[in-house]
């Protein structure tokens, strides 16, 4: 089964208005056939960056969503909120959202489900910390990470959603999983997956892996035959670099 590939840079809390405007028009510009790119930027600057790419094939997404529909949340955002910015996408369980505000497997698994409910394609953010890979833990993290959401919901809402692996050694550091280690945990997800929802589904599902990816590196690691494009943080904030990654996610 063909899979598109997918690159999704992540702005996290990076940039200015008119930074925005630029890095989004210079990517809708750029942006390759054969791949599906994604720019996840401050939810301040959707509107900018939406009127920046418009036209493009280029697709958004938030970098968070409330586990809540509206209500009395201050400072959160729902998922309706995010379809009706414009966004089709939405990260859920990054591992800066796990580790620096405590985000735990059942609190990713509801915003997973939220994000369902409302429209949007989530994509699941997994990975283990170094302690975990260096202690053999790195297959029963991920298991459990996959567990919380796989027990809460059926094939047919899981499809269109994406995995992105990103050991959370590797985000950030200049640290990055070997082409080898990388693909290897993606076969894992994907096996994982075909358990749980059968083969065909697994086939179809897009893994992507995150993780210190940059032009001269994403080509070797976007090789692994599960690995079907990257989930980009620091390297996303430049055009030439992120479309270079792009391209090479179409090789």
């Amino acid at each position: 089964m063909t899979r598109i590939p997918l690159v999704a840079g992540n702005w996290k809390m990076n940039g200015r208005r008119a930074m925005a405007a630029q890095l989004a028009a210079e990517v809708a510009a750029g942006a390759p056939a054969g791949v599906e790119v994604l720019l996840c930027p401050p939810l301040v600057y959707l509107d900018t960056v939406a009127a920046a790419a418009k036209g493009s094939p280029v697709c958004f997404a938030g970098q968070n969503v409330a586990a809540t529909s509206d209500g009395a949340f201050t400072g959160e955002v729902s998922a309706e909120m995010l379809v009706d910015a414009g966004c089709q996408y939405v990260l859920v369980g990054h591992s800066e959202r796990r580790t620096l505000f405590a985000e735990d497997n059942a609190q990713v698994a509801d915003k997973f489900c939220r994000a369902l409910e409302a429209g949007l394609r989530p994509v699941l953010c997994i990975g283990e910390t170094l302690a975990e890979r260096e202690a053999g833990r790195t297959e029963q993290v991920v298991n459990a990470q996959l567990e919380a959401v796989f027990s809460r919901i059926t094939a047919a809402q899981l499809v269109g959603a994406v995995i992105a692996y990103e050991p959370v050694w590797a985000i950030g550091t200049g640290m990055t999983a070997s082409p080898d280690q990388a693909q290897a945990v993606h076969a894992h997800i994907r096996a994982r997956l075909s358990g749980a929802f059968g083969a065909e589904l697994a086939e179809s599902l897009r893994l992507l892996y995150g993780g210190s990816v940059k032009a001269d590196n994403a080509a070797s690691l976007f090789a692994g035959a599960d690995i079907d494009g990257g989930l980009i943080g620091g390297a996303s904030l430049d055009a030439e670099t992120f479309l270079a990654i792009c391209q090479a996610a179409t090789a």
